[in-house]
């Protein structure tokens, strides 16, 4: 990983898209800094269309879409999309692989064995605003569970014909064939008829369940936190940031931003 001052003037100037998570990219012990929130705002202003990806809710990604300045918002890590229509109100164009709502009783299962499995483990408290999958907490609420929690209770899942994926506070449960990259590439062809992913987009992210994005983007930026879990991804972003969460996320930004002028 190249530290983000090392982002060549051509990537930023070329830069049509920026994609990024949200939780521990964006933001901060749990919080929206208005650095962050200021850069998504300057990203807009300088014509660069911004796409939250996020293994969040439909609720939150419903109020995200209406209430902060973003162009899309990728959500449930990649089960659906959330955009505005040519009146502003919100659309949502879904993976064609999103399980049926019969799946409820085998995500009831996997939910049952994960909390038996791993003991102090919880599900999420937005786990009443999700559509597709499920959500089990292991650090975003107490008690703080460590990464080898979080990894028991991924291997439980995939046990039992699952996929899941770890954030930085979640492991996310589905039954489905996507995943944040496949859902990106899907929407930007068939939505905005744009074939230019990832070449002329820049992801920000912080965790494991970035790794499809690192790997796919050439030019991929992690937060100083992503640190945390290095040892256990295989693909790391190509730059880094200096701070952590939405102070990182800021200086990506900054960095961009004044490689193209403004």
């Amino acid at each position: 990983m190249k530290p983000i001052k090392e982002l060549p003037e051509a990537c930023a100037k070329g830069l049509k898209y920026l994609l990024h998570d949200i939780d521990d990219t964006i933001t901060t012990n749990g919080k929206l800094p208005p650095e962050a929130y200021a850069a998504l705002w300057r990203l807009r202003e300088a014509g660069i269309r911004v796409i939250p990806v996020t293994g969040r809710p439909a609720g939150w990604c419903d109020l995200i879409v209406r209430q902060w300045p973003v162009d899309a918002v990728i959500g449930e890590n990649g089960a659906f999309v959330y955009y505005p229509d040519e009146n502003g109100a919100p659309r949502m164009f879904v993976h064609p692989s999103v399980a049926s709502p019969q799946v409820r009783e085998s995500l009831t299962a996997v939910r049952d064995a994960c909390l038996a499995g791993a003991p102090g483990c919880r599900v999420a408290k937005d786990q009443f605003a999700r559509l597709y999958d499920l959500a089990i907490d292991f650090c975003e609420d107490p008690p703080r569970l460590g990464f080898e929690t979080a990894q028991r209770i991924r291997r439980i899942a995939e046990a039992m014909g699952a996929q899941a994926k770890v954030s930085s506070i979640h492991v996310n449960i589905w039954f489905g064939d996507y995943d944040k990259l496949t859902m990106a590439r899907l929407f930007f062809e068939r939505v905005w008829g744009a074939k230019d992913l990832p070449q002329a987009g820049l992801f920000v992210g912080d965790s494991p369940n970035d790794e499809p994005m690192f790997a796919a983007f050439p030019a991929s930026c992690g937060v100083a936190n992503v640190m945390a879990f290095a040892d256990s991804m295989k693909y790391l972003p190509a730059y880094i940031t200096e701070g952590e969460g939405g102070a990182g996320f800021a200086e990506a930004v900054d960095r961009i931003l004044a490689l193209r002028g403004g």
